[in-house]
Formats: structure tokens, sequence, C-alpha cells
């Protein structure tokens, strides 16, 4: 496996074009509309803990929208997998997951944000959070 690299506060974020829940999806035309991104990795869909962090970001995600913010999930599941995970979480939780959701499954996302933490898996991300602001910089991270 190459050499992950997490890009660092004030760098360029780099750029991606993805498979989402919402279709194809480029971070560079999220932020050059004047909006910010938050860009958060979960391990897996169908988890408990990534259930509840999906649930709690769909309550607050008019908060995010009031803001000017886009949330946009990331993990190395397939659309059809995180599909079937987000109409779960409304049957069973009554909650609407508005933002869309990254099909990572060649990790060209993940891989980029330094997301595979290899000596854990070198499938699934690790939990990261990426704020983005409008000119395509990395403002904070988690």
């Amino acid at each position: 496996m190459s050499e992950v690299k997490m890009p660092r506060i004030n760098d360029v974020a780099p750029d991606f074009e993805a498979k989402t829940t919402h279709g194809m999806m480029k971070l560079s035309d999220i932020t050059a509309s004047g909006k910010w991104v938050v860009l958060f990795s979960h391990p897996a869909d169908f988890t408990p803990v990534c259930t509840t962090e999906f649930v709690e970001f769909s309550k607050r995600h008019g908060e995010f929208a009031r803001r000017n913010a886009q949330l946009l999930g990331n993990s190395v599941d397939s659309v059809y997998s995180h599909i079937a995970w987000v109409r779960n979480i409304e049957q069973n939780f009554g909650v609407k997951v508005p933002f869309p959701v990254i099909a990572d499954l060649d990790q060209k996302v993940a891989r980029a944000y330094g997301m595979v933490h290899e000596a854990v898996s070198d499938t699934a991300t690790v939990r990261a959070v990426f704020v983005i602001d409008p000119k395509n910089i990395i403002r904070a991270m988690i």
C-alpha cells in the first residue's frame, strides 16, 4: 500500500469527484458555490456508533445549512449499502438522512485525507472530520 499522508490545517483540501447517495459530486463544485463542507468518515454502515452519529448529524442538518455548511459523509461501503442503511435509519429512528454519503469503494477520498489507518484496517476508514472553507482550505480537523 502507498504511504498515507493526512492533509493539514491551512492546506488546500484534496479535490475529488465521487459517487454518492445523491449522485456524482465534486468537492470543488460545492465549495465554489460558497459553501463550507463538513467532510466526515465512518468505518462501516449498519454499526451502532456510526448509526447514532448519522442520526445526530441528520437531526442537526438544518443548523449546518443555516451556517452555509454542507455535510458530506464518507465510507468504503457501496451506494447500495448506504441507501439501505439510510432507509433503515429512517424506518427505525424516524429520521431522514438529508445529506449525501460518498461510496468510496476505491478509497480515493479516504486515502487523500489520510482516513485509512492500515495498522487497524486497510479496508475501513477511521473516524475523521474535516471542515473545509469556500476557498477549499482545510480550517479544522478532528
